[in-house]
C-alpha cells in the first residue's frame, strides 16, 4: 500500500516576539503568570525573601516589639471567698493609690493592679488596708466576676 505525502502547508509559523522589560515587569505587577510557571516561582521567591530577610536588615524595623506588661512587683494572693468571689491581697506599692483619693480612684487603681492576675472581668465590691507581717501597707480586696 502506498502512502501519499500530504502537500506542504502554505501556513508559516512566525517566530515568537520578544517581550520588553516593561511588559515583563507589568505582568509581574498584575500577577498574570499561571501557577507553576517560571515567573510565578520567581515572584513567590521574591516575596518569601522579603518576608524572611528584611527583619534581619539593620535599620529596617516594622516596630513589632512585644509590649511590656507591667505586672505587680510583689506577689499577689488570690483566695476564693466561699463561692462568693475572690479575696485579692495586694501590696500598696503595686496598687499605686494616691493619698486622699476618692473611692472611684481607689477602685480604679486597685482594679488596674489586679488586672494582670485576675483579668479585666472583675467587679470590686469593697476593700480595706492592713499592715502585713513585714510592716508594709497592703490592700485586701473583695471582688467577683
Amino acid at each position: 500500500m502506498a502512502t501519499s505525502n500530504p502537500a506542504p502547508s502554505s501556513v508559516s509559523i512566525a517566530p515568537p516576539t520578544r517581550r520588553t522589560v516593561k511588559q515583563i515587569l507589568l505582568s509581574y505587577f498584575y500577577w498574570t503568570y499561571s501557577r507553576g510557571s517560571f515567573h510565578y516561582d520567581i515572584m513567590v521567591t521574591l516575596i518569601l525573601l522579603f518576608i524572611f530577610v528584611t527583619p534581619q536588615i539593620k535599620g529596617w524595623s516594622y516596630g513589632d516589639r512585644p509590649f511590656p506588661i507591667g505586672g505587680p512587683a510583689h506577689p499577689v494572693q488570690v483566695v476564693a471567698n466561699d463561692g462568693l468571689g475572690l479575696i485579692v491581697t495586694l501590696q500598696d506599692a503595686d496598687a499605686n493609690v494616691p493619698a486622699g483619693a476618692s473611692d472611684a480612684d481607689v477602685k480604679k487603681a486597685l482594679r488596674k493592679a489586679m488586672e494582670p492576675v485576675t483579668g479585666d472581668a472583675v467587679v470590686i465590691e469593697h476593700w480595706e488596708t492592713f499592715t502585713d507581717t513585714q510592716g508594709n501597707l497592703a490592700w485586701k480586696v473583695w471582688a467577683h466576676r
